[in-house]
């Protein structure tokens, strides 16, 4: 099997993968469209790219972020280029998890309002769905099951 063909493989009648899919390009999509487009009260592009430079980030891996949570969920949604996607949104959660200082606040959201942040409970979630893409692929109904079977 070709290295592109392996890397757009998946299991074509996965429910499974296609509920992991739809999950976390769900959830994490309103969050790159405060990022990228300033919807639901974000900063847009600019703004945000700003405020993570404020915060010491290089001005291309804030780019990179805002790319990986716009653009790399709604590739996780349709299933296209999954694995890749997965893997960006992958080391964005875990680059906030760990640099962001959320780990520092504990397991649990601060649903109260009692903790210095945000725990560490959210990324675990998102970790773990993009780990399921990484590995499994797109599922049912992707894209990626399209480019899969026009592959030679």
């Amino acid at each position: 099997m070709s290295t592109t063909k392996s890397f757009f493989s998946t299991d074509q009648q996965s429910w499974s993968l296609l509920v992991s899919r739809i999950a976390l390009g769900a959830v994490l999509l309103p969050h790159g469209m405060q990022k990228a487009l300033g919807l639901f009260g974000g900063y847009g592009f600019s703004g945000t790219v700003g405020f993570f430079h404020s915060m010491g980030m290089p001005y291309l891996l804030g780019a990179l972020v805002i790319l990986a949570e716009f653009v790399g969920s709604i590739g996780v949604l349709v299933g296209a280029g999954t694995r890749f996607m997965a893997l960006s949104i992958f080391l964005t959660m875990a680059g906030a998890m760990v640099l962001g200082g959320h780990i520092n606040n504990g397991f649990f959201m601060n649903w109260f309002g009692v903790q210095k942040g945000e725990g560490i409970e959210y990324f675990i979630l998102m970790i773990g769905l993009a780990l399921v893409l990484i590995i499994g692929g797109g599922g049912k109904l992707s894209v990626d099951n399209v480019i899969s079977k026009n592959i030679k």
